[in-house]
C-alpha cells in the first residue's frame, strides 16, 4: 500500500513541476520579401524618335531623365539632337515622333500647319549673356538685354552668335531686333555666325574672350563656364520655355502615337516635373529648369 502511495505521489509531483516550466517560445514569423513591382508590359512598337534642341542634351536634363522614363512606361528613347529649327524639321518630314523644342513661334507655325495638334509647354529656365570678366561692354551694369546688346555693338565688341536658326538664335535675333537690328557678319567683323550648337559656342567664345547669349543649364554644365563669366540674367526678355510636340499621325501614318502620347504624359507627370525641379542643385546649388504647367508661355 506505502509503495502505491510514494509511486502517485511521484507521478503527481512530476505534473506539477511540468505544468510550472515557461511555454516555449513561438518560433518567429519568416520574413516575407517585398514583392517586386511588375514590369509595364512591352509596348507593340516600343521605340520612340525623339528629336530635340541640343540644350536638354548639353545641360544634361535630358540624359539624366531617360533611365526613370524607360523603366516606368516600357519604351525606349531613341534622341537626336540639333538646334530647334532642325530639330522640328525633322518632324515635319516624318523622321520623329515627337519634339522637345524651345521655339515658340516655330512651334505655332508648326501646329497651324496640321503637323502637331498642339504645343505643351511645360518647364522653363533662362539664357543669360556670358563674356569676358573684364566685361568691356559693361554689359553686367545693363539694365536689360536690349540695353546690353546695344552697348555691345555700340563698341564692337566681340559676340559669337548661334547663327543656326535654334531656338536660342531664334530668342537673340529678337533681342537684336529690339535693340536697332541685326548685325551683318558680312559688314560687322565683331559679329560671328557660328552656325553651331551652343557646346561649340560656348568653346568659341571662351577661345576670342566674345560675348554669347547662352541657356543658363548648358552654360554651367560646360566646361568652358570657368573661362567665361555670367554677367546678365532674368531679364524678362530672357525666359526659355521648353514644350513637347507630338507628330500628327493625319500628316505621317508610321507616327508612333502611342509612344509619343507616352512621353508627353510621362514628362508632364507630378514625377518627372519633380524630377526636373531637382536637377542641377546637388552640383550647382541651385535648379536649372522650373517646371509650371499653370502658367505655359
Amino acid at each position: 500500500m506505502k509503495k502505491c502511495l510514494l509511486t502517485l505521489f511521484l507521478i503527481l509531483l512530476a505534473l506539477s513541476l511540468t505544468a510550472c516550466q515557461p511555454a516555449a517560445p513561438a518560433a518567429p514569423a519568416t520574413p516575407t520579401t517585398p514583392a517586386t513591382p511588375a514590369a509595364p508590359a512591352a509596348p507593340a512598337n516600343p521605340v520612340i524618335r525623339l528629336s530635340t534642341t541640343t540644350s536638354v542634351n548639353d545641360s544634361g536634363l535630358l540624359p539624366y531623365l531617360q533611365p526613370a522614363f524607360e523603366a516606368d512606361t516600357g519604351y525606349t528613347l531613341e534622341i537626336t539632337s540639333a538646334g530647334s529649327g532642325a530639330a522640328i524639321e525633322k518632324g515635319r518630314t516624318g523622321d520623329a515622333d515627337a519634339l522637345l523644342v524651345h521655339s515658340k513661334a516655330a512651334e505655332e507655325t508648326f501646329v497651324a500647319e496640321g503637323f502637331a495638334p498642339e504645343r505643351i509647354p511645360f518647364m522653363y529656365n533662362y539664357f543669360v549673356i556670358v563674356g569676358p570678366a573684364e566685361d568691356p561692354a559693361g554689359v553686367g551694369s545693363a539694365a536689360t538685354a536690349t540695353e546690353a546688346f546695344r552697348q555691345i555693338a555700340a563698341g564692337g565688341f566681340d559676340f559669337i552668335s548661334r547663327g543656326d536658326d535654334s531656338g536660342t538664335h531664334n530668342a537673340e535675333k529678337k533681342i537684336w531686333d529690339a535693340a536697332g537690328g541685326t548685325p551683318d557678319p558680312a559688314a560687322d567683323s565683331w559679329y560671328v555666325s557660328a552656325g553651331a550648337g551652343m557646346g561649340a559656342c560656348l568653346n568659341l567664345a571662351a577661345e576670342k574672350q566674345a560675348y554669347l547669349l547662352t541657356d543658363k543649364a548648358t552654360y554651367l554644365a560646360h566646361e568652358a563656364r570657368g573661362q567665361l563669366t555670367l554677367l546678365l540674367e532674368r531679364s524678362d526678355e530672357m525666359k526659355n520655355t521648353y514644350s513637347v510636340l507630338l507628330i500628327s499621325p493625319d500628316k505621317w501614318p508610321d507616327t508612333n502615337i502611342d509612344g509619343a502620347t507616352a512621353f508627353a504624359e510621362w514628362i508632364t507627370s507630378e514625377k518627372a516635373l519633380g524630377l526636373i525641379a531637382q536637377y542641377g542643385i546637388a552640383e550647382y546649388g541651385e535648379a536649372l529648369f522650373f517646371t509650371d504647367m499653370t502658367n505655359p508661355q
